[in-house]
């Protein structure tokens, strides 16, 4: 059983660590908003995880190979919601702000749910996750006769993993936030992060 957890911590880790759009947005929205609007996004991320390593774990190659197909499209969805989100940022960052602009911070992901449901949406959109998983649980031999404990303890580890990246990735887009807390400070901030994620995006979706 702990050879499960085992198993799940190292595989979320190794597919959360790897720096891609989705953490600069968490990074971006933690430094201009809040560790608890950041956290709520990595949280976001953490669930996608979750349920792919679940998926995984039940369906194995043959979920795989009805992906596959699929794989590029999706990819290239994210990427272009991405793009929109990095160019709503850098607009919203730009434009005049009215005088009570502070209090406006409700629209996009600037509020905890909404984080957390755009960024599970867009996490969901990359089905490289659930190959990635298929194939960890497919090396390990486990989906001939799966053990339901053991699957669950998986599942966990991977969530486990995610959420504890994610946080770690939000908290320091809080320290950033605090020492670019000027208007000035927030509006390099959200520009560099814009800019970030629209390059990221377009890797992206030149390689789908």
């Amino acid at each position: 059983m702990t050879e499960a957890f085992l198993a799940g911590l190292i595989a979320g880790y190794g597919v959360a660590i790897p720096v891609g759009a989705i953490a600069v947005l968490i990074l971006g929205l933690s430094a201009r908003t809040s560790f608890r609007v950041g956290a709520a996004a990595a949280l976001g991320v953490a669930t996608a995880d979750g349920l792919y390593a679940a998926v995984a774990a039940l369906g194995g190659a043959a979920l795989a190979a009805v992906i596959a197909p699929v794989a590029g499209p999706l990819r290239a969805v994210a990427a272009l919601v991405l793009l929109a989100i990095a160019t709503l940022t850098a607009w919203r960052a730009l434009r005049p702000r009215p005088a009570d602009g502070a209090r406006g911070g409700g629209r996009g992901l600037d509020k905890p749910g909404r984080a957390f449901a755009g960024v599970l949406a867009l996490t969901l959109l990359n089905p490289a996750t659930v190959v990635y998983f298929a194939a960890l649980v497919l090396g390990r031999g486990d989906t001939a006769d799966p053990d339901p404990g053991a699957t669950a303890l998986f599942v966990l580890g991977a969530f486990v993993a995610s959420a504890s990246w994610q946080l770690l990735i939000a908290g320091g887009g809080t320290v950033v936030g605090r020492a670019l807390a000027g208007p000035r400070g927030r509006l390099l901030t959200a520009l560099a992060s814009s800019a970030i994620i629209a390059a990221l995006a377009l890797t992206t979706l030149l390689a789908a």
